[in-house]
């Protein structure tokens, strides 16, 4: 059951999903928009390469590691009262950010945007899944869903690229303002819905999770620099096994966990994570080593690197569309293993460019890149809505986007810190060791890519649809609602 309130017209609903959607692309736009800034940020306050990218990590570092915790919240006090605070939040710290006048700050401030974001964001999928009963209607609306959720950090560095080079590296946080005002000025649209029996909120959980994801973002970051066999890199690996360990071993005893682990013990629930995860670890460290490319290496204006953004987004609005029709047709497994591979193909190419490349090469990693983002992701995501109970859709959006989120973090963290390392030990500088760097970290985010592809050939439905999940007591409250793959 979800909160009483008057029924929904089928108007409003589509409404509502276009409000809830304007937030998503917020969200993938702030994701992405600081990398086209991060020259001009560097030569006006000297941060370090580390200190760079946690400008660029802190964002989906908090989004990452608070969204569970924010999705149980949102269940708790009301979805449209998060999705409204986050909103707020998140405009407030990027004026804090494009006021800020250190690294220190700007880290402070992508943190609080990330804030922001982990409370509005479970609130998008799980608002589609109460506003839109309908099995058609969801379908299209979360292939809506996933294809804005890219597109809109594709369109960062385009948006952000013009806008840098006419006002500074400020533009880029400034760009949220009014954005985010237009969206709150909306949000009255959105029915108000809550968990009627909402479980208590996992502190010791949530505090696990973050502490682990922090320390171990913190060692991939900070390894080049101070060597991966370092005592405190190897300290924060430590503590982060320590940690995520004690993170599983609470989830598995606790009466009312942050993540409901029974889910995740059989079905498709967990490989289809798994699969986000690692498709947001490939693509987003894949934007970033790019970004960085076409800037250092080939010399281009924040503005002329975002314009070669582009077919990214076009590639990801293509696949978006046909990954549900194929997954209808051939099940789940074709286009979530079929996009994870042509992801492992774009890597091929985006190891190949060197300083003296064109952009046919860039162009042609990027669509076929997007595109393979594209066809999974509405598919991957539906087979983890489509497990959870209805009175707990913003858990389940909140598993959903905590996966997507970390793995995100962790691609820019990892291969950013390969890239860094290959590059520093090159026998000469330059571009050359740039391009080094660039190949070494490319086929890490295609061995990434592949194993996700054989873990989506093996364990996601074929043809038949995937079984209704066992039935647990502490999500069987209210039926899930039907596979959207399945006919």
């Amino acid at each position: 059951m979800e909160l009483a309130s008057a029924p929904v017209t089928r108007r409003r609903a589509w409404a509502a999903v276009a409000v809830v959607c304007a937030a998503l692309f917020l969200l993938g736009l702030d994701f992405t928009v600081l990398n086209v800034a991060v020259p001009g940020l560097r030569a006006e306050l000297g941060p370090t390469l580390a200190e760079t990218q946690w400008i660029v990590d802190g964002y989906a570092l908090a989004l990452g590691g608070c969204v569970l915790a924010a999705g149980a919240l949102g269940d708790r006090h009301g979805r449209r009262r998060a999705f409204a605070a986050g909103l707020a939040l998140c405009a407030l710290a990027s004026v804090a950010g494009a006021t800020g006048d250190g690294p220190a700050r700007l880290v402070a401030a992508r943190c609080a945007m990330g804030l922001g974001a982990a409370l509005f964001m479970p609130a998008t999928l799980s608002t589609i899944v109460h506003v839109l009963p309908g099995r058609a209607d969801r379908r299209r609306a979360i292939g809506v869903w996933a294809a804005v959720a890219g597109v809109g950090a594709l369109f960062g560095p385009v948006a952000g690229g013009w806008l840098v080079e006419r006002y500074g590296w400020q533009a880029a946080f400034w760009l949220n303002v009014p954005v985010a005002a237009a969206i709150l000025a909306a949000v009255p649209v959105l029915p108000e819905s809550r968990d009627p029996d909402p479980r208590r909120l996992d502190h010791p959980g949530a505090l696990l999770s973050c502490g682990g994801l922090l320390a171990l973002v913190w060692g991939v970051i900070e390894a080049p620099g101070r060597g991966w066999t370092s005592a405190g890199v190897l300290a924060a690996f430590g503590a982060a096994a320590l940690l995520l360990t004690g993170f599983t071993l609470w989830q598995l005893r606790c009466a009312a966990p942050m993540v409901p682990v029974r889910l995740l013990r059989g079905g498709p629930v967990w490989p289809a994570t798994l699969c986000l995860a690692l498709m947001s670890f490939a693509m987003f460290g894949a934007m970033f080593l790019l970004t960085l490319y076409l800037q250092q290496v080939r010399g281009l204006s924040a503005w002329a690197a975002g314009q070669r953004m582009v077919p990214l987004s076009l590639g990801l609005a293509a696949g978006a569309v046909l990954g549900p029709v194929v997954a209808r047709r051939l099940g789940a497994r074709v286009p979530v293993a079929g996009g994870l591979l042509l992801i492992v193909a774009g890597f091929a190419q985006l190891g190949r460019l060197t300083a003296g490349s064109g952009d046919a090469p860039v162009l042609l990693f990027e669509g076929v890149c997007g595109f393979g983002a594209g066809l999974l992701a509405p598919v991957a995501t539906e087979l983890v809505m489509s497990a959870v109970p209805a009175a707990m859709a913003g858990v389940g959006s909140a598993l959903n986007d905590a996966t997507r989120q970390v793995g995100s973090t962790l691609g820019v963290a990892v291969l950013g810190s390969v890239l860094a390392t290959v590059a520093a030990g090159a026998p000469v500088a330059g571009a050359a060791a740039f391009t080094d760097g660039l190949a070494a970290a490319s086929r890490v985010g295609a061995g990434v890519a592949l194993l996700a592809a054989v873990l989506a050939w093996y364990r996601l439905p074929g043809r038949r649809p995937a079984q209704a999940p066992v039935p647990v007591p502490e999500l069987d409250r209210a039926s899930p609602p039907p596979s959207l793959l399945g006919r």
